[in-house]
């Protein structure tokens, strides 16, 4: 009797410390080196919009998008022209920007450009880009006009190759649950 109240007890422990475990793979913790090159903009009219897009304008490889509104005409254009320009762009939108009618997603999809809508949360609250594996942009601004130019919102641009590998792999978790 004793060995199967033991079992019982380390099956009950593991249980507990599933949730624990599985925690611990969303998060992560890094040193970023000491040069690493940080640009901080603050809305509104603090310059993020056109920081967002010289970020983009200086795009090679590819464009990672995630976000959960995106209703900028200048940073849908700057994707455009980067796509345009033989860059992967592949963005992933929430939910609420896949409509009917004209939508965000309608726009970058009539462009060719590979949209994935991410359903499987209340919200896909992210507004981040990786850009050619090196480059993140992220803070709480949204793709907006009103982000730019009403509220109250940042913006960080983050070179550092070992944090864009951490943000692609988050985006690549999310676009394999999301709908093309």
């Amino acid at each position: 009797m004793g060995k199967l109240k033991l079992a019982t007890f380390k099956l009950s422990v593991s249980l507990i410390a599933i949730p624990f475990l599985f925690a611990s793979l969303n998060a992560a913790d890094i040193t970023l080196p000491k040069n690493t090159p940080v640009h901080v903009y603050f809305s509104p009219n603090g310059g993020c919009t056109h920081a967002i897009i010289e970020t983009i304008n200086k795009s090679k490889s590819e464009i990672l998008v995630q976000a959960y509104i995106f209703t900028s005409e200048p940073i849908a254009k700057a994707l455009l022209g980067a796509h345009k320009k033989g860059v992967k762009v592949f963005v992933i939108l929430d939910k609420s920007q896949k409509k009917d009618g004209y939508s965000p997603a309608t726009f970058f999809e009539n462009q060719g450009i590979p949209t994935y809508i991410d359903s499987m949360h209340a919200r896909a609250h992210d507004k981040v880009m990786i850009v050619d594996k090196e480059t993140v942009v992220t803070g709480s601004f949204n793709f907006s006009k009103s982000a730019e130019t009403q509220n109250s919102e940042n913006v960080l641009i983050i070179q550092s190759p070992e944090l864009a590998s951490l943000y692609r792999e988050n985006w690549m978790t999310h676009r394999a649950h999301s709908e093309y």
